[in-house]
């Protein structure tokens, strides 16, 4: 009798555990191939063993919820929990990060990240808390690099060259200001444009090139490191408030196993696609990008006449 009383005081307490699971739902645009996926897969992971159960994650990629503004929505209502998008691209509700999109204020990842972590960072931070956004991480997208059908060497290589950008003003004014002719062309409709010879040149990470086989269709590859892209992690401050802080820190912890994850991948990705490259035959040239940053000095005088003097300055850090 006493033993089918301690079980069935078993199964209540387990019922009572499983009541109390909070499960968090986690809304991004990349598919389930991508490196940010499989990061957000080990953030669901380690918060299930860190919280012993009690916390799990639900993820929809693919934009199964709507594209990143319609989720960024749904997460200042309430709707979902958590949403992944571009750093910068949150521009749309805090103008200041046209700042860090400005090609070549960004070095590298490093210096992105001593950027979130910093005075400027910590002020965009605050801005987010008042559109009922929480910043968990800042996750590493790849850098952007420039394909061409001859060999960029130096920023004067670059004129006069139709290349392809998307509709993103900070990438039409790297463009435009090392001397090229941006040439508007749809994502999907790059390879055709780039193999007929509509424009000549484009630019993407080096992971977007090769799932792209634009390689097929140019033959060299210029580490131009013009624009470090990065996935802004956040969750709602509704969400964010209701947990408590032993919560608080699962969660925190999690999202940071997931970022080294994703982070680790795509460089990783990036460094053997360089060989994979050169092992295809293509031309990897590396010029100074020293030139091409101060060629864009007409755009960052734009931004600065919108944000104030020394804006730039003030997003270095430097």
């Amino acid at each position: 009798m006493k033993h089918q009383l301690f079980s069935v005081a078993a199964a209540m307490a387990l019922i009572a555990g499983a009541a109390d699971a909070r499960e968090l739902t986690f809304g991004m645009q990349d598919n389930e191939v991508s490196n940010v996926y499989k990061g957000a897969q080990a953030f669901a992971e380690e918060l299930e063993s860190l919280s012993g159960g009690e916390m799990t994650v639900q993820i929809f990629p693919s934009s199964a919820l709507g594209d990143f503004k319609a989720m960024v929505q749904q997460v200042q209502a309430g709707e979902l929990d958590m949403v992944m998008t571009g750093y910068p691209d949150m521009s749309y509700i805090i103008p200041e990060l046209k700042l860090v999109g400005a090609p070549y204020v960004v070095e590298d990842f490093a210096h992105l990240e001593e950027i979130v972590a910093g005075d400027w960072g910590q002020g965009i931070t605050g801005k987010m808390k008042e559109q009922g956004i929480h910043l968990l991480d800042v996750w590493y997208y790849g850098t952007r690099q420039t394909t061409s059908n001859r060999a960029i060497n130096e920023l004067a290589d670059m004129e006069g060259l139709r290349l392809r950008t998307p509709n993103v003003p900070f990438l039409i004014a790297y463009a435009e200001n090392t001397g090229a002719v941006p040439a508007p062309v749809a994502f999907a409709e790059v390879y055709l444009a780039l193999q007929t010879n509509q424009v000549d040149a484009e630019e993407n990470p080096l992971p977007t090139i090769e799932a792209m086989k634009f390689y097929e269709v140019q033959s060299h590859i210029a580490m131009t490191n013009h624009f470090v892209a990065s996935g802004a992690i956040q969750i709602g401050t509704s969400t964010w408030d209701s947990l408590s802080d032993e919560e608080k820190g699962w969660v925190q912890q999690a999202i940071e196993k997931g970022g080294d994850v994703s982070d680790e991948l795509t460089f990783q990705a990036e460094a053997d696609l360089v060989e994979t490259f050169k092992e295809r035959g293509l031309t990897i040239t590396e010029p100074d990008t020293g030139p091409f940053r101060d060629a864009m000095q007409p755009y960052y005088d734009e931004l600065e006449a919108e944000f104030g003097e020394g804006a730039i300055a003030a997003v270095r850090g430097k």
